[in-house]
């Protein structure tokens, strides 16, 4: 079968890339296990250097997810598994309107569509977020059936797109699943235009030896989860039964949710002897205003239900970006 990621040359896009070919199959429309012979990573650029562990079988592409041409040449296969990834983060899509609804929205309908075009029932698992939740009602806690009122223009698409997994499944168009993500951590690299990208810079660029600057106060609540459970949640996800997930597709994934000064304390802990860059805190307004409009702690009930992986500490996380990146 043939496997494509759509935001496939990102963090967590390679990731999961690599742990799909370390796996070798997956489920396919037919409803049995198919050894994965194509991995197709699509993306607006290409990595700068082939990684080591794409072997015969994967083809990066680039190109605009906001073309429909382009997309439907993507998912050319009836035997076809799609992770949709592809997305204009939170921070990038509140300055930028019409690019967030460019290519999260419409780019999430191209994709929904080619699926839709292929024989049988190809799985669709859809990265979202828990930024799918806000406004003045929401609850301290937010379930997977919380009243979705989404402060962001970000949240915004990936609620549209969420209801649209759940429709095109409910029409047998295909058989959907969205993934909703927590805070992602620790991104190795460059900050990205994300809201949230202080958290994994609050860890990353101390180890470094670097200054951190933190936009929030150190009592800022986040939900969070390590890249190896997210890309370990979105496998577990594609691989359950349709019938388990019943006609609501969006899952939340296993987060926990600690302070800015709670990461603060766990990066100490781990580092013992190394020595740290500064952490200096330069409140942004913009950035606080995003934070403040999003969930302060989420429960994942369906997802430990179904069997999601979810990370043992916070400082077990740190202790795996160092393992894999330092």
């Amino acid at each position: 079968m043939k496997v494509v990621i759509t935001g496939g040359a990102g963090f967590i896009g390679l990731r999961l890339g690599a742990e799909l070919l370390q796996r070798g199959s997956l489920t396919a429309p037919n409803g049995a296990q198919e050894a994965i012979d194509s991995l197709l990573l699509f993306d607006v650029n290409a990595p700068a250097v082939r990684p080591d562990w794409a072997d015969e079988r994967v083809v990066f592409q680039t190109g605009d997810i906001s073309d429909a041409a382009t997309v439907s040449a993507l998912i050319d296969r009836d035997d076809i598994s799609v992770f949709h990834l592809a997305s204009v983060v939170s921070g990038g899509g509140e300055r930028d309107f019409d690019l967030a609804m460019r290519v999260n929205l419409h780019g999430g309908l191209n994709v929904f569509e080619a699926c839709r075009a292929r024989a049988g029932l190809p799985r669709v698992v859809f990265a979202s977020s828990i930024a799918v939740f806000g406004g003045a009602s929401m609850p301290g806690v937010v379930g997977d059936t919380v009243k979705q009122t989404p402060q962001t223009t970000y949240g915004i698409t990936k609620s549209i797109c969420e209801l649209l997994v759940n429709d095109y499944s409910r029409k047998g168009f295909f058989d959907g699943r969205s993934a909703r993500l927590p805070t992602v951590i620790v991104r190795p690299g460059k900050p990205n235009q994300a809201a949230s990208s202080f958290v994994s810079g609050l860890f990353r660029e101390p180890l470094n030896g670097e200054v951190c600057s933190i936009p929030v106060a150190p009592e800022t609540p986040m939900p969070l989860l390590g890249y190896r459970s997210i890309v370990g949640g979105f496998i577990a996800l594609h691989e359950a039964e349709g019938a388990a997930l019943g006609d609501d597709r969006a899952v939340s994934l296993p987060s926990f949710t600690v302070t800015v000064a709670e990461m603060i304390e766990a990066l100490k802990r781990v580092a013992g002897e190394r020595p740290l860059g500064e952490i200096v805190f330069e409140r942004d307004p913009f950035i606080e205003e995003i934070c403040a409009g999003w969930p302060k702690d989420a429960a994942h009930d369906r997802a430990t239900a179904l069997g999601l992986p979810k990370d043992a500490s916070l400082d077990a996380i740190v202790e795996d970006y160092i393992e894999d990146y330092l």
